[in-house]
């Protein structure tokens, strides 16, 4: 069948309410582009309201997981909507095909719709059929896609949404709904019978307790969820719509996630920053690029995996030119010295080791932390390196001779990462406790012994205002402002003077790993598990560039300090070098 002489139906590919969806084929295009195409009978919509949901859905498509509108028509006896077609699985393919999903993967699902949940229902939409049919994964973009809006309807001012019909999937709808009355929270009750589902692998029909009118989902799970997500999902299931969840973001705040909703494609285009190479060396199976470094002068990266193995690669002719395997465990962070000629990388064997960079070889194995080392920093005169480590101590050692100086105490959990000030008198900490703990240079008296008036660190301050643990921290290079970024999926900004909170920066959508200062102090650039990598300006705290192109999560990112390129590492394998370009055309 071809419709407005160019859109030939292909396929039935879905059918619910009053509505039939098609695949087929845009043949006014050459050579003929895929599309998704909907059909409505006149006799169940009215054509004001259908116009005024075209239009509707044509803003909505403006959002990158949800389809674009192309066109909408009418024609003979029918209604058509004309969408982009999205390459990829639905997740009912995919539980079929994988198996029931993990908590991890729960969470994910979250974090990837409720954003879109809440950008339909500002716009007073109602999904009316969530579920896993409807939610894709698309093969080159980084978020699942909400798809099928044919059953969506509008809610105009204050009044609910009121049907004589029940439309939607039985087993995913809403009690309201199937009484005709749905409301924005239906939809996030269809979302969780989906969480359910994908869980148990077991249809909602069979996880519902008929007899105590309520969900038994849990008695049906392989693998245990923690209490807080299960908490989370009840509530989305509540039966009376006064006990669930009102609003999707109602969700992410229990969640504890703060989402920068964007209307992007209006999203920030990143024009001047391409990726011009990807370096491709931890090839095994259990090579996720874990820690980047790139050295003073700017001709070496260092990177370190979960093969155990440092690489280093020449920037100029993106070659490895050396491998430095002594490690017994993953490597978990890597440093230069400021002279460029020592390599510290730390593992999760424990150790610390140094390396001579113009032979190559390890001069000191450093041993003392009783769990994995996660993080190692070079103080700026190079005498001194940090270190910070699961058994929730910071150890300060000697370079050039490979002793220990003092250990730090205090936190009450992992120590993720440290990092000295450019001027050295301060060191801070990062730690799965929430919190930053600020250390000032003293020194130590020990009469009688070789390491007399040894410098070490005493707290000077603790900052709290993450809601979940810090993993990774940068002072600016002129030691003003310290960057924090979280498990809670945001940057904070502090003075560092008066350990005030300047901003916080919230714009990924999954835990934040990895934060890097530009050379200028201008520019701040954060790595997440989300796949993408930000550029932040760091006088307004605004978004000025997101970088997509690893298909795993990001897990380290480094700055040149001469040039204007960014490596980025990925649990993908691989690594990526973004170049700023200049813009082509006015």
């Amino acid at each position: 069948m071809l419709l407005q002489e160019r859109y030939r139906l292909l396929k039935l590919i879905g059918k619910g309410g009053f509505c039939k969806t098609f695949l087929a084929v845009d043949e006014g295009q050459f050579p003929p582009a895929p599309c998704v195409i909907q059909e409505f009978s006149l006799q169940n919509e009215k054509p004001e309201l259908f116009k005024q949901k075209a239009q509707l859905l044509k803003e909505l498509g403006k959002h990158p997981q949800i389809p674009n509108l192309l066109v909408y028509f009418q024609q003979n006896q029918y209604f058509y909507l004309v969408q982009e077609f999205i390459e990829g699985s639905n997740l009912a393919q995919a539980v079929e095909e994988e198996g029931a999903f993990n908590e991890t993967q729960i969470w994910q699902l979250l974090e990837d719709l409720l954003p879109v949940l809440k950008f339909i229902s500002d716009r007073k939409i109602v999904h009316r059929d969530i579920k896993p049919q409807n939610i894709l994964r698309s093969r080159n973009q980084e978020n699942l896609i909400l798809v099928n809006f044919g059953n969506a309807k509008i809610v105009t001012g204050l009044e609910q949404l009121t049907d004589e019909n029940s439309i939607g999937s039985p087993e995913y709808t809403a009690p309201e709904q199937t009484r005709g009355k749905a409301v924005f929270a239906s939809d996030l009750y269809s979302l969780g019978v989906t969480c359910i589902y994908l869980l148990t692998q077991i249809s909602p029909f069979d996880l519902f307790d008929i007899a105590n009118n309520c969900w038994a989902w849990q008695e049906y799970l392989t693998n245990r969820v923690s209490d807080r997500l299960a908490q989370i999902l009840d509530k989305l299931l509540q039966n009376a719509v006064n006990q669930r969840f009102q609003s999707a973001a109602e969700v992410m705040q229990a969640i504890g996630i703060e989402f920068k909703i964007q209307n992007p494609k209006s999203k920030i285009q990143n024009t001047l920053w391409k990726c011009l190479h990807t370096l491709r060396g931890h090839s095994d199976n259990l090579s996720s690029v874990n820690t980047l470094s790139i050295s003073p002068n700017g001709n070496l990266l260092a990177s370190g995996g979960d093969d155990k193995i440092i690489k280093l690669w020449d920037l100029n002719t993106k070659k490895i030119v050396a491998n430095l395997a002594s490690h017994s465990q993953a490597v978990t962070s890597v440093a230069f010295s400021p002279n460029g000629e020592i390599l510290a990388t730390a593992s999760d064997d424990k150790t610390i080791k140094l390396w001579q960079l113009n032979t190559f070889r390890k001069t000191f194995t450093l041993c003392g932390h009783s769990h994995a080392v996660k993080s190692v920093a070079f103080s700026p005169d190079g005498q001194i390196l940090a270190s910070g480590s699961w058994d929730k101590k910071v150890k300060l050692w000697y370079v050039n001779t490979g002793t220990e100086i003092c250990t730090l105490t205090g936190h009450q959990l992992q120590v993720s990462s440290v990092a000295f000030s450019p001027q050295g008198q301060l060191l801070a900490s990062a730690s799965f406790d929430r919190t930053i703990r600020l250390w000032q240079l003293t020194t130590i008296e020990a009469a009688g012994t070789e390491l007399q008036n040894r410098p070490c660190y005493a707290l000077l301050g603790t900052l709290s205002g993450h809601t979940r643990a810090v993993l990774t921290i940068a002072f600016s290079p002129d030691g003003k402002i310290l960057a924090t970024a979280s498990d809670d999926n945001t940057i904070k900004l502090w003075e560092v003077n008066t350990g005030q909170l300047i901003s916080t920066m919230s714009g990924h959508s999954w835990s934040v790993v990895a934060i890097a200062f530009t050379a200028d102090g201008k520019t701040l650039i954060s790595a997440s598990w989300d796949k993408t990598v930000k550029l932040w300006r760091v006088s307004t705290a605004e978004e000025i560039a997101s970088l997509c192109g690893h298909v795993d999560s990001v897990s380290a990112v480094a700055v040149s300090p001469v040039a204007q390129l960014i490596a980025s590492g990925s649990r993908d394998k691989t690594i990526r070098l973004w170049k700023l370009v200049e813009q082509q055309g006015s």
